[in-house]
């Protein structure tokens, strides 16, 4: 049936369509072929003898497959079941006066549409093609929002994990986090950190970055911070925490050859003297009364999972009655900036936060939300995560000093 001169140049006016047609009788490839020129629709059509050979042919701009169901390689539902494998086009099947109860089988396997040969016009042909392909465009995008409302429910769920309350009851220990998962697409990175305060008033920090970006990652960090607050927590020997979470990440990593680099810290309950240890980690900024920054010498060693036999011990830094300290990933410091594109490193860092101070003042959540800022605007590109704790002491803590 050829179509009206309206509706010929309506339809012409349309995308042209990418078909392949899945056919062994050649009178009936031939025939589609003739309703799809009846139609004056532009149709770009492929035709293969058998399912074997549509797979050499496919291409991922094909739009639409009209597939037979009597193949000389596939019968019945099995060659529908191995073209939606593949699910990057709709599927339309042609059947036979004799089986139309393969077609309504064949939607409920997964086809969008079917026809029955005999029974259709180039019209009516080309309206099921392009409401398939439609349907078959809207599903995936249905499909691929929720994927993506899942994942970002996970992310939620694993930031949550990553990135806990602190568990301070010291009023004169103030505490100020910040953390920005890296990338345009806000994946959610290994970036981990913890604040707590055990039962002999001593203050612990601990700040991770996991190598690499994803689920496993994040996932693999809220299992070492958990880990790390359940060893402090239970009062495990210090020098015995950071072994311990290396034989965690080795057997819990994904990949062979993963590694974590962490930085722990304990203050004292009088809050005079902080032990300081480095895993391969960045080294924290200190200040104190004269109002400078400084690293503290502290020995830095390999990152977990590294050297099974690697021990790590701290350096014991005296503190003054009012301090600041500022941990933090190496995602802050890693950022380029300057016509030269430079990574910022500690002392460009340094030059950042006298900056951000004069904005935040005293403010240690607001200096740390600045910082972050400053270094996304600094280099939008920058694509890794980015977290930074802050621990500050206001006055002198009455209490036992441990030494």
């Amino acid at each position: 049936m050829r179509m009206s001169g309206n509706a010929s140049s309506a339809a012409s006016s349309t995308a042209s369509l990418r078909v392949l047609l899945v056919e062994d009788d050649e009178g009936d490839a031939v025939l589609v072929r003739e309703l799809l020129t009846d139609a004056a629709v532009p149709v770009d059509l492929v035709w293969a003898r058998s399912l074997g050979e549509a797979k050499r042919l496919w291409s991922a701009d094909m739009d639409c497959v009209l597939l037979d169901l009597q193949l000389p390689d596939a019968s019945g539902l099995d060659g529908l079941r191995q073209l939606l494998r593949n699910g990057e086009a709709a599927v339309v099947v042609l059947t036979g006066l004799d089986d139309q109860y393969q077609g309504v089988a064949a939607l409920g396997a997964g086809a969008q549409d079917y026809l029955v040969k005999g029974q259709i016009d180039g019209r009516s042909l080309v309206r099921v093609i392009r409401y398939a392909v439609q349907r078959h465009r809207a599903e995936t995008v249905a499909r691929e929002l929720s994927e993506a409302q899942l994942l970002a429910a996970e992310n939620v769920r694993l930031s949550r994990g990553l990135l806990p309350a602190p568990l301070i009851t010291d009023p004169s220990v103030g505490h100020a986090a910040q953390y920005q998962p890296g990338g345009g697409r806000m994946l959610l990175g290994g970036d981990f950190y913890d604040v707590v305060q055990t039962p002999d008033a001593a203050v612990w920090a601990v700040i991770g970055d996991v190598c690499g970006h994803g689920p496993d990652e994040a996932a693999l960090g809220v299992c070492l911070r958990i880990a790390w607050r359940t060893l402090v927590l239970a009062g495990h020997p210090e020098q015995d925490i950071l072994p311990m979470l290396q034989q965690l990440l080795i057997h819990e990593r994904h990949l062979p050859r993963l590694f974590t680099t962490a930085c722990m810290v304990r203050i004292s309950p009088d809050r005079d003297l902080a032990r300081i240890w480095s895993a391969g980690h960045p080294l924290p900024l200190l200040l104190g009364d004269e109002g400078e920054w400084e690293v503290p010498a502290v020995p830095r060693k390999l990152p977990l999972g590294i050297d099974p036999s690697c021990v790590w011990s701290p350096a014991h830094i005296a503190l003054r009655p009012r301090w600041e300290l500022l941990l933090y990933t190496d995602g802050l410091i890693e950022g380029r900036s300057g016509p030269d594109e430079r990574c910022l490193w500690v002392d460009g860092l340094l030059d950042l936060i006298r900056i951000e101070r004069m904005h935040a003042g005293q403010d240690p959540q607001q200096l740390v939300d600045g910082l972050v800022k400053a270094v996304r605007r600094l280099d939008p590109s920058h694509t890794d995560d980015v977290a930074v704790v802050m621990l500050t002491h206001s006055s002198r803590h009455s209490g036992r000093h441990d030494g």
